[in-house]
């Protein structure tokens, strides 16, 4: 992308980028946000429509350099970002440590709400291939009922994806892997 950064103003829960050109670049980069009004967008298509992004996508591309992001028409910082979404979202912290991890080891992490999950998992993307993983986010020191695991493996199974607990040590911004996978006996 280029070296100025990339205006998008953050709405709610929400950041937008008006500019369709750079909507579009951010978009195929790596298969950030949605443009409006496009159901399942390929990132070959000549997509003209702003682009809406997640505040996880947000922070996440104003960190790397990417995005300036506003707010009631004043700068935010990266930090601020983060912030605000954390007063939107408890969990928020959480999640975003997990997304950047992800991100940062070259995944493409989309929403995996439609699954019961945080996450839904792509090595190459979507159109491209079906999400192999469903990544549920947990704070270390929490707990979990094992029929959520049990509940949590059936869907993964049933739509034939790894399903994965992300668990993170937010004392230390650590996040670990467990991966589950179906076995029949």
């Amino acid at each position: 992308m280029k070296d100025r950064k990339i205006r998008a103003f953050v709405i709610g829960a929400r950041a937008i980028v008006f500019d369709i050109e750079n909507a579009l670049k951010i978009f195929r980069e790596g298969f950030y946000g949605k443009p409006f009004g496009i159901r399942k967008p390929k990132p070959e298509e000549e997509v003209k429509a702003p682009l809406e992004l997640s505040l996880l996508e947000a922070a996440y591309l104003c960190e790397k350099g990417i995005l300036e992001l506003y707010r009631d028409n004043k700068l935010m910082t990266c930090e601020d970002v983060i912030n605000y979404a954390k007063n939107l979202s408890p969990k928020f912290f959480e999640e975003y440590l997990v997304y950047k991890d992800l991100r940062d080891r070259g995944y493409i992490v989309r929403s995996g709400l439609k699954f019961g999950a945080d996450f839904a998992l792509y090595e190459r993307g979507p159109g491209y291939e079906h999400a192999p993983y469903l990544v549920t986010v947990m704070n270390e020191s929490g707990s979990i009922d094992p029929i959520e695991i049990v509940s949590a493996g059936r869907v993964s199974h049933s739509v034939r994806k790894k399903f994965i607990v992300a668990l993170v040590d937010n004392k230390n911004n650590i996040v670990r892997y467990i991966m589950f996978k179906w076995v029949k006996i």
